[in-house]
Formats: C-alpha cells, structure tokens, sequence
C-alpha cells in the first residue's frame, strides 16, 4: 500500500514538472537558480521517494518526507545523509513566454476597447465597427497601439493611440504606425489619442505632413486611467517659428591636445576627435576609446572600450594600451576577417559618420568639407524626445543640410529627418546659426534646409516611400543609397528627391 502511494506521490510532482518548462529552484540554504523541467526528477528508489536536480555543484539527491502543491508554489520537505540534514526547499513555476504574451495582450486588449468606447462617446451617432492590436515587433507578441475604426453615418473614422506608457522619444514611431495604417484603408478622418507626456512633438509632426493629410487628422489627449479624451488644436507650419528659441553660442575654434594629438598619429586615417565641455573623445572609426581631460591642471588620458572599465593611461597600463590600439587595427578594419567581432559590429552608424566627416564630397561634390557638425544638438537636455542631428553641412550656394545615415531598416527614418528640418529651420529664420558662426563667416542662404536621408540600398526601409509621400513637399527630401560595403569606401548609388 505504501509503494502504491509512493509511486502516485511521484507521478503527481514529476506531471507537475512537465507542464512547466523552467522553474525557480529556491532551497534553504543558497542562491535560487533557474532550472529547466529537464533537470528535475522524482523517482522511488529502495521503497524512498527521492528528489534529484542539477546544481551548481552536480546532480544532487534528496530523500522527500513530505509534499506541498497550492497551485502556484512546490514544497518539498526533504532529508539527506541518513536524516541527520532536513531542508525545506521550494520549486516556482516560471511562466512561459507564450503565457506572458497572452496575458499582456488581454491587458492590451481590454484598454483599447476602453479606448474604442471613450473615443466613440466623444461625438454623437458614432459607432465602434472594428477594434485591435497593432503588429507587434515579432510575430505572435501584441502591438502596443490601438487600431480602432469608428463609423458615423457613410463616414469612417481611424483612430489610434498607445495603450503603453509612452516617452517623447517613441513619437516616430507612433506616428510612422498610424500612418501607414491610415494608408493601408479608406478612411475619411485620423485621429491620433497621446498622452500629455506625447503631445508637443506629436503636434510638431503633424503640421509637417501634407495638406491634404494634415486636414483630415485630429489629435487628443487622454488620461492614464482612459476616462477623459479632449481634443487639442493642431497648429499650421507657419506657428511652428513663433516660439520662443535659446540662441546657440558662438563656436570657438577647437584644435587637439598635445595628447590626443600624439594619440591621432598613431592612425590618423582612422581616429578622429571630438570635442566637449569636459575634454576630447577619441573615436576609432567612431567607436569611443580614449578621453583626454584635465585633472588638476595636467592633462590624462583614460582608455578602453567598455565604460564601466575604463583604465588611467600610465606606465602600469601601457602594455593595455597597446593591446587596445592592435585590437582596433585588426578587427576595427574594413579588411577584418571576423565580422562578428564586437569591434567590427559595434556602432556602425557612427562608422559611417566617421568617414564622411573627413570627406563629405563623397555624399554630394556641392557640400563643403569644413566646418562639419557632427552630433549636432539644436537644443540642450532631452525633452520632447530630442536627439542630435547625424551631420548639419553646408553647400557651396549656402544652402543648410541635415543629413540622417541609417545602416540597418528603420521605419523611422523620414519623421526623424523632418524633425531635424523643423528645428534647423526654427533657428535659421532667427538668424541663430548665422549668429553663432557656425560656418565661419560663409553666408547662409535665405531658403530653408535640405534633408539627405542615407542607407545602403538593401537596408532602406519598406515603408520609406509611403511616409516621404506624407511629409509636406516644402521639406526638400531626398534619399541617397549608398553601397553596400561602405566600409570599404563610399559610393552614392541612387539619389533621388522623395516627396516633391
């Protein structure tokens, strides 16, 4: 009788343990440690119900005196070495990732319908004809927009908005969403619901489509609990350059340390500097790898990849350093044989940035080569999701611009430049950058910037024509696809005008 209740006590657990693929192994005494159902067993040995799993120090077993299931939690009451060692151990069922998705898309699901039901009481015999999830990143997860459709009388309405906490940062990428989800079906209206946090550089976008897109799109703002939707004016291109701009300081002449231009000889065709409040940033290809800053007086030089283990160049480092600089030559090389080396892979963009700051005539003969602007910052901190301009160049006839590179898809290319073009444009008509002297004393042109949107041919986004389609055709865009193997040297392959 006692082996039969044995032998159903081990069935129960080790059932227990197929249905759950990883568990969280907490015993009485050590770290808890994730195990996968694999390995762990339940078995009856010599009239004993014993309990193995693998551990940081090997297979382990334990004799099983009792046992506990509430359905979210195993006690195992245990002995070993003939009882004279009794532990209380306790195995947690990790939810599978399939478990997870389907409990944040019902979350997902219940706020846009929440959503659907607000924006469809906000104005009379409106009714709700459709509601779901965007795509999410990868197949099977939920998208974190709500695609509504909305019917009054023959008119449908399109409304989308997140149903996630959102930062500024994230507004291209809700707005390229809603677009090309507008774009897709016939609808006579878009609305696009934002939380506050989401409101400004949202409305800055939109006065930057075209307009007949701009007409027929209304913006709101809704609470975190989803109780209040109001409506919020959208402004005209022409409001954009009444508000109030800090002008940008003169720019100084910058020239290199005698440190950091020791550290450039060393390769000059691949180092270059960058200059800042704090010291000098040395950039292999645009990877950082050096700082130069003053210390008391005396300059000093802290290097290596990784941050958090940046070492103080001095004799006890020197052989380091050196390693560094050979690690960099070899694997930080358009001729590198390992492409999956980290300093191969790393910041591809800021490689391809490298390069054109030491000829930017290979973009396009009619830029001047210096002054350049690299990582161009038209306002200071990070509110409303700003982020530095690529490159801010100057053409022979005076003509500002921005220049955005791309190396791998990214569907927010278009919005992120006309973004740059509004706040380049924003300070040209005030005079800010002519003021600054940040062309020396070169003329700037009395016409608004142009935008170059740059990407290796196969890495242009699918999407790209459909957005350029919806930007204003004042914003002069044009994409340039570049070959393939930049790193090699770079090649202008197709350029083209995108949204005239």
């Amino acid at each position: 009788m006692q082996n039969l209740t044995l032998e159903l006590a081990c069935q129960q657990i080790n059932e227990l343990f197929r249905a759950h693929a990883e568990w969280l192994f907490v015993p009485s005494e050590g770290g808890a440690q994730s195990l996968r159902r694999d390995d762990l067993d339940v078995a009856v040995v010599h009239g004993k119900l014993m309990f193995s799993c693998w551990t940081e120090n090997g297979n382990r077993w334990w004799h099983i005196l009792g046992w506990h299931w509430n359905g979210q939690l195993l006690e195992l009451e245990t002995s070993r070495r003939l009882g004279r060692e009794r532990a209380l151990m306790q195995l947690v069922p990790r939810a599978s990732a399939k478990h997870v998705a389907i409990l944040i898309r019902a979350a997902r699901e219940l706020r846009c319908e929440r959503l659907a039901q607000l924006a469809a009481a906000f104005e009379p015999e409106t009714r709700i004809e459709r509601l779901s999830l965007s795509r999410g990143t990868k197949p099977g997860q939920p998208g974190r927009y709500a695609q509504i459709v909305l019917r009054r009388w023959r008119e449908r309405i399109a409304v989308t908005g997140p149903i996630v906490p959102s930062r500024p940062g994230v507004v291209d990428a809700f707005l390229s969403s809603a677009l090309l989800w507008f774009q897709r079906t016939s609808f006579e209206q878009l609305w696009l619901i934002a939380s506050p946090e989401l409101l400004k550089p949202l409305l800055y976008r939109v006065a930057l489509l075209r307009n007949a897109l701009s007409d027929i799109v209304r913006v709101f703002t809704v609470d975190d609990e989803l109780t209040t939707l109001r409506e919020e004016p959208c402004p005209d291109k022409q409001e954009l350059w009444k508000k109030k701009l800090a002008r940008f300081p003169p720019v100084a002449a910058a020239t290199p340390s005698e440190l950091s231009a020791a550290i450039i000889a060393e390769a000059p065709d691949a180092i270059d500097i960058v200059h800042s409040r704090h010291g000098e940033t040395l950039r292999y290809f645009g990877l950082p790898f050096a700082r130069v800053r003053s210390l008391l007086g005396r300059e000093k030089i802290w290097f290596g990849i990784d941050r958090a283990h940046r070492r103080l160049l001095d004799e006890t480092t020197l052989n380091e350093w050196q390693e560094l600089l050979r690690d960099l030559r070899e694997h930080r090389s358009a001729a590198a044989l390992d492409h999956r080396h980290a300093s191969y892979r790393a910041a591809p963009e800021a490689w391809l940035e490298s390069m054109l700051r030491r000829d930017i005539t290979r973009l396009d003969p009619g830029l001047i080569i210096a002054p350049l602007h690299a990582q161009f910052r038209t306002a200071r901190g990070a509110k409303l999701g700003i982020r530095p301009i690529d490159l801010l160049a100057l053409r022979q006839d005076g003509r500002l611009v921005v220049i955005e590179l791309k190396v791998s898809e990214d569907r927010e290319h278009v919005l992120q430049g006309a973004d740059y073009w509004r706040r380049v444009e924003a300070h040209r008509r005030r005079g800010h950058i002519a003021k600054a002297k940040l062309f020396g004393e070169r003329i700037i042109s009395n016409e608004p910037p142009l935008v170059y949107l740059v990407a290796p041919t196969l890495c242009v986004h699918p999407s790209f024509q459909t957005l350029a389609h919806c930007i204003s055709s004042d914003i002069e865009i044009y994409r340039f696809d570049i070959n393939e193997d930049w790193r090699s040297g770079i090649r202008v392959m197709r350029r083209q005008r995108v949204n005239a």
